[in-house]
This record gives structure tokens, sequence and C-alpha cells, in this order.
């Protein structure tokens, strides 16, 4: 099955300008998801209810600064990543663990296109 994309992420070095900019631009509205140094200060969220995939706007703190950025769902974030490599990818951001979420990684495509792969947690 082809991987759908799940999630999206929009990379400032100015939080509050990018929440000014989105927020007036399509009405959407944010819920803070606090510090975390795993995936960077995520300071605005656009919540779930809004039609269409979640994502949140993120303040890295160092390069990159601004960045688009949309997530795969996969089964296997390793071998992803190793077919990847073998399409002419790099890995860019290792698996990381979104604690109580799951796991996410950054590849580049052959054009240096960023895309993110998510795996999340089993439930149950």
């Amino acid at each position: 099955m082809p991987a759908p994309v799940v999630h999206f992420e929009f990379g400032f070095k100015s939080l509050e300008k990018g929440k000014a900019f989105y927020g007036g631009l399509f009405g959407w509205e944010f819920q803070e998801y606090g510090p975390s140094a795993m995936i960077g200060n995520l300071g605005g969220h656009v919540p779930n209810p809004t039609p269409g995939i979640g994502g949140h706007l993120n303040a890295l703190g160092h390069e990159p600064h601004n960045y688009c950025i949309v997530y795969a769902l996969v089964d296997d974030l390793e071998a992803t990543i190793a077919k990847a490599k073998k399409l002419g990818g790099q890995a860019v951001v290792p698996p990381t663990e979104v604690p109580g979420m799951g796991h996410f990684a950054w590849l580049k495509d052959p054009e240096g296109n960023l895309v993110g792969l998510w795996k999340a947690m089993q439930q149950g």
C-alpha cells in the first residue's frame, strides 16, 4: 500500500510571525505543545479538528530555520531510509522518538527536498 501523507511541519526563526501569518491567512488556531529537547521547541500546533491532516509550526533554534516538510506514514523507518539511500536520497535526521506518540526521521531526495517519515507507536 502506498504511504499516506499524515502530517506537515513549517519551520520558522520567529514562531510568533509564523503563527500570525498562517492564523491570519487560513484562520488556524494554535495550541501550545511545550518544549522538548528531542523535537525542538514546538511553540505552535495546528489542532486536528481542522479539516485535513494535522501539523505544527516549529522553531528549532538552529538551521534549517525556514522549511516546509510533509510526513509519510511508514511501517519500518530503517528499511525506508535504506531504500531511500539506494534510490539516491540521504538520511538527514535519524529515527527520533516523540515520547508517547511514535518516531520520525527526515530524508533528502536526490534533488535536495526534505521529506519526513513517521512510524506511530503500537496502540493496545
